[in-house]
């Protein structure tokens, strides 16, 4: 499975008119397409950030999947509309869901999967959970590490890790949309249900190339992961 972290940096005030499009436009026709969304967030650190996920089997699927939706018909209707409300796009992790090492104390996750079913078009109950994702990069042997000493934590404080992923090396099969390349990053992912607290870790710092980067993800209306 692939993955893409896709951070939009929006026009001041813009977020919500692109998470509306987003919602009414373009969750039903990309998946037609061959990929999954599999959550759509607000940033409640940064109101002009638009952060959202999706999936796809392999890279070649990857490559079918952004070929038929951006010669399609919803994002030739509507991306004149999407593009005016973003400064930039291109800040895009591409992913890979991490292999599991020997885990004897706990569950190592399963790729990430919808929390239930996606709320209809125009639904605007937002749910009180937040997720963080938590962005490291890192030297070789953090996955290792991150199994034996930092997962054990998560779990006593109450914040399993849900999904855990590291970069897909792999050429970019799709280089209309670019993806940041040359960086080795481990993100894991908790779920809150309130605001996320500092948790007490191990020390990171003899695996890490640079400090630790925490995204709260707030779910959107029609979000599939909430």
């Amino acid at each position: 499975m692939i993955y893409e972290l896709r951070r939009y940096t929006m026009v001041p005030g813009a977020r919500d008119v692109l998470i509306d499009l987003f919602e009414r436009e373009f969750v039903e026709t990309q998946e037609e397409a061959g990929m999954r969304v599999v959550g759509h967030f607000r940033n409640p650190d940064d109101p002009d950030q638009y952060p959202w996920i999706r999936s796809f089997p392999d890279m070649e699927a990857r490559k079918a999947a952004l070929t038929a939706f951006y010669s399609g018909p919803a994002w030739k209707a509507n991306r004149d509309a999407a593009n005016a409300t973003m400064l930039d796009s291109d800040d895009v992790l591409l992913l890979r869901p991490v292999s599991a090492p020997h885990t004897p104390a706990w569950s190592w996750p399963r790729p990430l999967a919808p929390t239930g079913p996606r709320p209809p078009v125009g639904a605007t109950a937002l749910p009180s959970s937040l997720y963080v994702a938590t962005i490291c990069h890192v030297e070789d042997g953090f996955a290792a590490y991150f199994a034996s000493q930092v997962a054990p934590a998560l779990v006593s404080a109450g914040a399993p890790p849900l999904a855990c992923f590291e970069t897909e090396p792999a050429a970019n099969t799709f280089p209309a949309l670019p993806v940041r390349e040359g960086e080795n990053v481990f993100i894991w992912l908790t779920r809150f249900e309130r605001a996320a607290d500092e948790l007490p870790l191990p020390t990171l710092d003899a695996y890490l190339t640079a400090p630790p980067h925490r995204l709260p993800l707030s779910p959107a209306a029609r979000s599939a992961l909430r």
